[in-house]
């Protein structure tokens, strides 16, 4: 990873442990090791998944590396997905809601943990008790949540700081801020005070064409559902306008 000062505001990692048989790092300790390579950067994750970690063990690791990098740590955290890898590393893969409710828990445990001289927390799927966690995180990290189905909404709407969606369009994105602010009413939540961002492919090059060559079949500013940024730097901007108006003023590109 090669970056420019001044270019870049942050640096993101995802959460697998597999994708088949293609090289995989360990998200947090990956992130770790960057961070301190790069001290002008923030760090964060594009999603920690909540299943792989015990909740206040993962209180107890963001707590550290919020200490430890100066106060430049992220936490970006989801319900997690991806079956192939659950199965495959002995994690138990219950349905959707459940894996939500335990997100649930676990942002209840982390926020007390990070928060509370004495932390007890007694849920349906996680406890703990008369837990410790110092030194405290200083200041207390962001909490991002990815969302995109209205139980994930809602949990963003009670919980997070900031609010992140990948790889969706303008036009499905402009329907999900319609659901977010739902979601907030029902919670009694300013949209306004979540922050919005958005991450995704981006294939950038000085001529469209060569832009293109660059995105392959791998990233398209032609599918909502699955989108990237395609083309020269003004085009890309204006690709991105579409999102700043209905909110989002953090990119993480790939």
């Amino acid at each position: 990873m090669q970056l420019i000062s001044g270019h870049f505001d942050s640096a993101w990692f995802i959460d697998h442990l597999q994708d088949g048989e293609a090289d995989q790092l360990e998200g947090f300790t990956a992130l770790a090791y960057m961070a301190a390579l790069h001290p002008q950067l923030k760090f964060g994750h594009t999603m920690l998944c909540q299943s792989f970690r015990n909740p206040s063990l993962l209180a107890k690791m963001g707590a550290t590396l919020q200490f430890l990098s100066g106060g430049r740590y992220i936490l970006g955290i989801g319900a997690g997905w991806h079956e192939e890898e659950y199965r495959a590393y002995g994690f138990e893969f219950p349905p959707a809601g459940v894996r939500v409710e335990q997100l649930e828990e676990a942002l209840q445990i982390i926020k007390a943990l990070w928060t509370e001289p004495q932390a007890t927390f007694q849920g349906k799927h996680y406890q703990v008790r008369a837990a410790y966690c110092e030194p405290k995180p200083e200041p207390l990290p962001v909490i991002m949540v990815g969302a995109f189905k209205p139980k994930m909404l809602r949990l963003t709407a009670r919980h997070a700081d900031w609010w992140n969606v990948s790889s969706i369009g303008p036009e499905t994105y402009r329907q999900m801020t319609l659901a977010f602010a739902e979601a907030c009413a029902e919670v009694g939540r300013d949209p306004a005070q979540v922050r919005r961002s958005w991450c995704g492919g981006c294939a950038c090059a000085p001529t469209q064409a060569e832009a293109k060559r660059l995105a392959g079949d791998r990233v398209s500013a032609d599918n909502d559902e699955d989108f990237g940024f395609v083309g020269t730097p003004q085009q890309i901007v204006e690709q991105m306008r579409s999102f700043i108006d209905l909110g989002v003023d953090y990119f993480m590109v790939d």
